[in-house]
């Protein structure tokens, strides 16, 4: 899709005295999923409301497709958002919160019925949003988020109220979107998710951005090159492997997590101590672990802070 890109470059927001943005920057290309993740405080609502036009930061720029939200003639056209499930009039029904959304846009009514369908509310479209649980006024906001088929999409949160198929759901929905050449910004705490559907990530913190790096590539530097070994004699293996120089750590009744040499290499070590081993594989990292690593400076300095 055409100049279907976020740009955040230097945001700085302060509210009274404590900062909230301070040099924010970041893209979001088009064609991908982009995780957008750090602790209470770090900056993640307050990028997305600056990027939405919903506050205004003291400094630096915020573009969607090139142009500031403000700007835009027909926004939900250009973008779809979601921050909060509870923004629905609850005397509405589904179908009239989304017609009233699409009438303000020029959207017309077949549009309405076809997010409905797509977000799995067909059957309830009638009913009033007040009386729905939150994985279905989820559910409901992504509709609207979609409503204008927009190539641009921030998501704060899309996965929470919603039960296991609703979360299996929305993977596949958040993958098909950036698949069609969306840019997709989504905004979570839910390491799990993000590592199944994130291709790329954003770790913020302090009001800034720590990492902004492919999710295969964090994965492989959190690994940091370990390997994981089964074998009936842990601390056999365990003695022969601290004798070659290497690290490992026994970490179940049949496994050790060894840094330092090469899977090839912790297999001839094994073999020519008279080891028996069942198996040796690289060590796979989450995607948690790298997160935790990379934002435990900034959950120590947030402890104090108000969050946003």
């Amino acid at each position: 899709m055409d100049n279907a890109t976020i740009e955040v470059s230097g945001l700085r927001k302060r509210f009274g005295p404590t900062v909230a943005l301070d040099g924010m920057s970041f893209t979001v290309q088009p064609g991908r999923v982009t995780g957008f993740v750090g602790p209470n405080g770090a900056g993640k609502s307050t990028t997305m409301r600056v990027v939405l036009g919903l506050d205004t930061a003291d400094a630096g720029t915020a573009l969607v497709g090139g142009r500031p939200y403000r700007q835009l003639r027909t926004p939900l056209r250009q973008v779809g958002a979601l921050l909060d499930a509870n923004a629905v009039q609850p005397s509405r029904s589904a179908r009239n919160h989304l017609l009233w959304l699409a009438h303000s846009q020029g959207i017309g009514r077949a549009r309405v019925d076809t997010v409905l369908g797509q977000v799995g509310l067909a059957a309830v479209a009638r009913r009033r949003a007040g009386g729905f649980s939150l994985g279905m006024r989820q559910r409901l906001g992504i509709a609207a988020a979609l409503l204008g088929d927009p190539p641009i999409l921030l998501l704060d949160e899309p996965v929470n109220g919603l039960d296991p198929e609703g979360v299996i759901w929305i993977r596949g929905l958040l993958r098909s979107l950036a698949a069609e050449g969306r840019a997709v910004l989504v905004s979570s705490h839910l390491m799990s998710e993000l590592q199944d559907t994130a291709d790329q990530l954003v770790v913020v913190g302090r009001g800034r951005v720590i990492a902004d790096a492919n999710v295969t590539e964090l994965l492989a530097a959190a690994a940091r090159g370990r390997v994981v070994v089964r074998t009936r004699a842990p601390e056999t293996a365990r003695t022969e492997l601290l004798r070659a120089g290497a690290t490992a750590t026994v970490t179940g009744p049949d496994t050790l997590d060894v840094a330092g040499p090469s899977a090839e290499r912790v297999v001839a070590l094994l073999t020519a101590g008279r080891v028996p081993v069942a198996e040796v594989s690289a060590y796979q990292a989450s995607l948690e672990e790298a997160y935790l690593t990379l934002t435990r400076d900034a959950v120590e300095f947030q402890a104090g802070q108000v969050a946003r």
